[in-house]
């Protein structure tokens, strides 16, 4: 089975789930985060992360209510420890710090926290909330930090109702060209 099937399969399972209290499934906030990374011009790399960035949720088990959420999942970790195994670093570091990345800009942007929708004000809460001056310091001398920060404003944007950004098989050749290059 190619990456790009198991990925189907990941997404076949679960992907028409809603997506914790947005108004959108799994797979369509990952369809849709990708096609704005990809109007972007955003490298392919970017595109895949930006598809994938919540495949932690699809790979372990989290209650379906949002507000049934007690603790972070850190499904953050999760799916870039999957994605660095399957697709190198430059897909899953951006993945890996998309949450910290949501943290960074509640603290660097003023009007940032206002445009996040409810669901995401509840787990940021859950995430540790915006910041500190020297969280926010040590985060710009991460890798792929610029990255993460582009991933998160993606992730904020791909969760409109009726959206059809284009499908999954779409990405079939960039997610079979990137495991190449990734192994």
């Amino acid at each position: 089975m190619s990456l790009a099937e198991e990925i189907a399969t990941l997404f076949g399972r679960r992907g028409a789930e809603s997506y914790f209290g947005e108004p959108v499934s799994m797979l369509e906030h990952g369809l849709q985060a990708a096609h704005f990374a990809t109007v972007e011009g955003a490298p392919s790399t970017l595109v895949l992360a930006a598809l994938l960035h919540d495949v932690g949720h699809l790979l372990e088990d989290v209650p379906a209510d949002i507000q049934d959420w007690r603790s972070d999942a850190h499904h953050e970790d999760t799916g870039a420890a999957w994605l660095e195994r399957q697709l190198g670093a430059a897909v899953a570091a951006p993945v890996r710090l998309h949450v910290a990345a949501k943290r960074y800009l509640c603290a660097t942007d003023p009007s940032y926290f206002a445009r996040l929708s409810a669901a995401s004000v509840h787990t940021l809460g859950l995430q540790g909330g915006p910041m500190s001056p020297a969280e926010v310091a040590a985060f710009e001398q991460r890798p792929y930090w610029r990255e993460a920060v582009r991933l998160r404003h993606w992730d904020d944007q791909g969760k409109l109702r009726g959206f059809r950004a284009p499908g999954l098989e779409t990405y079939r050749a960039q997610i079979d060209a990137a495991a190449l290059a990734g192994r």
